[in-house]
C-alpha cells in the first residue's frame, strides 16, 4: 500500500556501500568498501548540503539464510562517508555499483542507450550499462505480469500500449528523475554456509532498466550505476529475496563508531540480549517510528507531543543513510537550549555558520614513575621497567555534555552519550605545548605538532630531555624518550607530569534544524555503535549498544517458528588493512626519525 508523500526538500537515502554482491538460500556476502577516500574532508556545513539533497532525493510519488554485507568505511562526518555496494546481474554476471537507498523500493540500474547517463564517476569506479539483448535469462516485464502490479506501488507506473512493455517514472523532490522499464534477470552472489564461503549461487530478481537520467543523477562526482532500494514494499530486494525463501524480511545493520571504520550489515535479524524494539507507524513508505518525548540529562522537555505526531508532513524516520541527525523544528529550540544550559559554566557556546557550537580546552595529563637511576627509556620497553603509569583527559566531553535520551512508544529509549550527538569540527589551536614537570627541576619543553608529524625543541642548558611523539590521527603505542646526560644522574627524580595542551576545541551540535517542517531524522550519527533491527515481518525496530568489531547472530526464523542461527560478519573486514598502513607509514617514519634525532643529540650533552 502505498503511503501519502513527503514534501520536497526531505530526502531519506540509505547507507551506500561499495561490494561483492550475493544472495541465496543460504547465508550470502557483500564485500563493501568507502566510496569517497578518508582524506576527503568536508565541513558542516558541506554535509548539511550533502544531506540536504539526499533528503530531497526522497520519492514524491509513492533454506532461509542471511545475507551479510561485510562493511568498510569509517563514521566521521568529516570524512564522508559515502557507501555503495557492487552487485552482479544477468548472464554472464556483470558489475554494477549502485547506492543503498532505505527511502526507495526498486534496484534500478543504468541501461544502453541512456540519455543523461554519466559515463565517468569521481568514485573511481567503472560505469557499466545493463543490456538485456545481450544476457540470455533477461526478460522484459510486460503490463498484463502481476510483478508490474508491484511497481505501481513504487513509482509512477508508465505502461506502453505499443509494446505492452511495463515502465516506470521516478521523480524525486531534488528536481532529479529518472525513467525506464522492468526487466527480470538473475543477481549473483557467494553465500555462506558452516563457516565457508560457497559461489556461484543466484536468483531471479525484477529490476529497472534506467533509460533516462535528469538532474542531479546526470552529476558525475559520485555518480553509480543506480540505486538499490531498502524499502518495505514489495518490489524491493528485500520483500523479493523473502517471498522466495531466500531470506527474512528484515534486515540489520552495526557500524563501528571509530575511526578504523567498519561495520556489519545483514539481512536477517540481529540477536542480541539487550536489544529493545519499538513499533513502526503502519501503512508508511519509511522507517517511521512513535518518537513521545526527549530527555535531557535526565529531564523531558516541555516539547508538545504533537510535534512528534506522524502525518503526511511529519514524523520520525530512522534513516542509515542520513549522516547527520535532524529534529523537527518545534523541538529544536528547547533541545539546543537544555544542552547549553548545563555546559555553559564549563564551555563558551558559539554559533559558527548557522550551527550551535561549544569551544571547550582539552589537556591530556600523564603521569610516569620509574626507578631512577635510567639512561634511556623509551616506551616500547617501559614494561621491563615495572613502572606505574596513568594517564587521564581533562575536560573530556563526556564529563561536561550531558546524557540524551530518545523516549519512543512501547518504553523503548534509545540513550545517546555526547559523541552521538556533537560533532568535533576543529582544534582553535593548532600547536601543542607539552610540559614537563620533575620534582626538583622544571624543564618546559614545547612540542609543535604538525599534521604528518613533529619536531621536537628543547633546552640544552638543563641536564634532562624528554621528547614526546603524539600522532594524534595514529593508534599506535605512544613513544616516549627520556635521556639524561652524564652529570648527576642521581638528580633523576621518580615522577614525571606531563601536560599535554591542545588549546580551545570546537565541538558543535550534529542534530540539525528542518526549517518550516515536523520531520525528525535519524542518521548513522546516533546509530553508529549500536545493533540496529528493521524486522519489517514484524513491524518493529530495534536497538542496543555494541561493538560494531565483533560478529553477530542473526536469527533466520520462519513462519512455522523454526529458527537458525548464523553467526556473521566473520567475513567482514571491518577496516581498511591497506588504509591502517598507510596511516602507519607517516608515524613510523616520524618515530625513527625522532629516534635518531635525540640518539645525536644525547652524544653532544
Amino acid at each position: 500500500m502505498a503511503a501519502a508523500p513527503f514534501p520536497a526538500g526531505i530526502l531519506i537515502a540509505a547507507v551506500v556501500f561499495h561490494a561483492t554482491v550475493v544472495l541465496s538460500s543460504f547465508p550470502a556476502t557483500f564485500h563493501l568498501e568507502r566510496g569517497i577516500t578518508a582524506n576527503h574532508k568536508l565541513k558542516l556545513s558541506k554535509l548539511k548540503e550533502r544531506d540536504r539533497v539526499r533528503h530531497a532525493r526522497m520519492l514524491q510519488s509513492s533454506g532461509i539464510g542471511v545475507v551479510d554485507f561485510p562493511v568498510q568505511g569509517t563514521f566521521n562526518p568529516l570524512l564522508v562517508g559515502l557507501y555503495y555496494t557492487r552487485l552482479q546481474l544477468g548472464s554472464p554476471p556483470r558489475d554494477f555499483h549502485v547506492q543503498i537507498d532505505t527511502g526507495s523500493d526498486v534496484l534500478w540500474v543504468s541501461c544502453g542507450s541512456c540519455n543523461g547517463c554519466p559515463v565517468n564517476s569521481g568514485l573511481h569506479t567503472p560505469l557499466n550499462f545493463f543490456d538485456p539483448g545481450s544476457s540470455p535469462t533477461a526478460s522484459l516485464i510486460s503490463c498484463s505480469d502481476q510483478r508490474c502490479s508491484l511497481g505501481l506501488q513504487s513509482s509512477d507506473s508508465v505502461c506502453s500500449s505499443q509494446n505492452n512493455q511495463c515502465g516506470y517514472t521516478f521523480q524525486y523532490g531534488d528536481g532529479s528523475g529518472t525513467s525506464g522499464y522492468y526487466v527480470s534477470d538473475l543477481l549473483h552472489f557467494n553465500t555462506v554456509l558452516g563457516g565457508s564461503v560457497m559461489n556461484n549461487f543466484s536468483a531471479p530478481i525484477v529490476f529497472g532498466c534506467s533509460t533516462l537520467k535528469t538532474g542531479d543523477l546526470t552529476k558525475s562526482d559520485v555518480a553509480v550505476d543506480g540505486i538499490f532500494g531498502f524499502g518495505q514494499q514489495d518490489m524491493s530486494v528485500v520483500s523479493q529475496l523473502a517471498s522466495q525463501g531466500i531470506s527474512p524480511r528484515a534486515f540489520s545493520h552495526c557500524l563501528k563508531g571509530d575511526d578504523s571504520g567498519g561495520g556489519i550489515l545483514v539481512l536477517g535479524e540481529i540477536v542480541e540480549p539487550n536489544i529493545v524494539y519499538t513499533p513502526l507507524v503502519p501503512s508508511q513508505p519509511h522507517y517511521n517510528l512513535y518518537l513521545q518525548s526527549i530527555s535531557v540529562n535526565g529531564q523531558t522537555l516541555a516539547i508538545d507531543s504533537s510535534v512528534f505526531g506522524t502525518s503526511s508532513n511529519q514524523g520520525t524516520i530512522i534513516d542509515s543513510g542520513t549522516t547527520l541527525a535532524y529534529l523537527a523544528e518545534a523541538a529544536y529550540d528547547p533541545f539546543i537550549s537544555a544542552i547549553t544550559s548545563i555546559v555553559s559554566p564549563s564551555v563558551h557556546p558559539y554559533l559558527s555558520k548557522g550551527s550551535h557550537c561549544y569551544l571547550m580546552s582539552s589537556r591530556f595529563i600523564f603521569y610516569l614513575y620509574y626507578p631512577s637511576s635510567i639512561s634511556v627509556v623509551m616506551w616500547s620497553m617501559l614494561h621491563r621497567l615495572n613502572p606505574e603509569i596513568c594517564a587521564r583527559f581533562v575536560l573530556s566531553i563526556n564529563d561536561i555534555f550531558p546524557q540524551v535520551s530518545l523516549n519512543f512508544a512501547g518504553g523503548a529509549s534509545m540513550i545517546l552519550i555526547p559523541q552521538d550527538y556533537l560533532i568535533q569540527q576543529s582544534s582553535i589551536v593548532s600547536s601543542l605545548s607539552l610540559i614537563l614537570i620533575i620534582t626538583s627541576n622544571f624543564l618546559l619543553l614545547r612540542i609543535f605538532f604538525y599534521a604528518v608529524g613533529a619536531l621536537g625543541i628543547y633546552n640544552r642548558t638543563d641536564h634532562f630531555v624528554m621528547a614526546m611523539l603524539h600522532y594524534l590521527q595514529s593508534q599506535l603505542p605512544m613513544p616516549l624518550f627520556l635521556l639524561k646526560t652524564r652529570k648527576h644522574p642521581e638528580s633523576l627524580t621518580s615522577r614525571i607530569e606531563l601536560i599535554l595542551q591542545t588549546g580551545a576545541l570546537l565541538w558543535c551540535i550534529g542534530f540539525q534544524k528542518i526549517q518550516g517542517q515536523g520531520i525528525t531524522i535519524l542518521g548513522d550519527l546516533v546509530l553508529k555503535d549500536k545493533i540496529v533491527v528493521y524486522d519489517i515481518a514484524n513491524q518493529r525496530i530495534g536497538w542496543a549498544n555494541y561493538d560494531c568489531s565483533m560478529s553477530v547472530n542473526v536469527s533466520t526464523a520462519l513462519d512455522t517458528g523454526k529458527s537458525e542461527f548464523v553467526n556473521a560478519g566473520t567475513l567482514s573486514n571491518n577496516g581498511s588493512p591497506k588504509n591502517r598502513l598507510h596511516k602507519m607509514t607517516p608515524v613510523t617514519m616520524m618515530s625513527f626519525l625522532l629516534h635518531m634525532l635525540l640518539l645525536s643529540c644525547y652524544m653532544f650533552l
